[in-house]
C-alpha cells in the first residue's frame, strides 16, 4: 500500500509533550489557550492565574510536559513558577509581552504575546523537538529558543 497519505503518517514523530499547565491571569487569554490546546489534541492539567496555585501542582507531582507561563501574575510573577519547574524537571515557555532579563536561565523558551494560536503551537512543537534532541521544523514567529545544556 502507497501513497502520500502512508509516507506523511510513518514521517510524524511521536510528541513528547502532551500535559501542559497553563499559569495566566488573563481570563479572555487563558480560556482561549485551553480550548486551543485542547483542540489541538494536548491535555491541559491545569489552567490557574496564580503563583501559588501552579507552584503547588508542580509541587504535588502532577504529570505535566510543559509549563506555559505569564510574566505578570495576580500573586507575583511567573519567574517564581519557573523556578519551581526548573527544580521539578520540568520545562516551561514564557508566554509574555516582556521577557525577563534572566529567562535563559530556567525555560527553554519564551513567545511573544500578541501570538497567533497556530504560532503557539508552533512553538510547543518546536520545544518538543528540541527536547528530543532535534532540529525544530519550524520556529514561528516571536518564538526565542534559550541554549540547552
Amino acid at each position: 500500500m502507497k501513497g502520500p497519505g502512508l509516507v506523511a503518517w510513518f514521517g510524524r514523530k511521536k510528541r513528547r509533550i502532551t500535559r501542559l499547565l497553563v499559569v495566566e491571569d488573563e481570563p479572555l487569554v487563558a480560556f482561549d489557550a485551553e480550548h486551543m490546546l485542547g483542540d489541538a489534541g494536548y491535555v491541559v492539567v491545569g489552567t490557574v492565574d496564580r503563583v501559588t496555585e501552579a507552584v503547588r501542582l508542580i509541587g504535588d507531582g502532577a504529570s505535566i510536559d510543559l509549563v506555559l507561563v505569564d510574566m505578570n501574575l495576580a500573586d507575583g510573577s511567573g519567574m517564581d513558577v519557573a523556578i519551581a519547574a526548573r527544580a521539578a524537571d520540568v520545562p516551561v515557555i514564557f508566554v509574555t509581552g516582556q521577557r525577563p532579563s534572566d529567562a535563559m536561565t530556567v525555560a527553554v523558551g519564551c513567545l511573544s504575546k500578541p501570538y497567533l494560536q497556530r504560532d503557539m503551537l508552533a512553538a510547543i512543537d518546536a520545544v518538543d523537538a528540541v527536547l528530543a534532541g532535534r532540529e525544530p521544523r519550524r520556529i514561528p514567529a516571536g518564538l526565542t529558543l534559550f541554549p540547552q545544556g
